[in-house]
């Protein structure tokens, strides 16, 4: 199983309402690119998110 479906249907269903979506498999898994930049990718049952740094804070 390289991803997990039902969470990538989770996503997809978040994601419904945007434009200029792209889901690509790669790194033996799913990613989801927007605006041409890798945001949300899925491995085995694993979910990694990009985020953008002014919207983290520092420990």
């Amino acid at each position: 199983m390289p991803y997990n479906e039902k969470l990538a249907n989770r996503i997809r269903e978040r994601f419904a309402t945007l434009d200029n979506v792209e889901e690509k498999e790669m790194m033996g898994g799913l990613t989801f690119m927007y605006n041409d930049k890798m945001c949300v990718g899925i491995i085995k049952d694993d979910l990694m998110c990009r985020i953008d740094p002014p919207f983290t804070t520092r420990l």
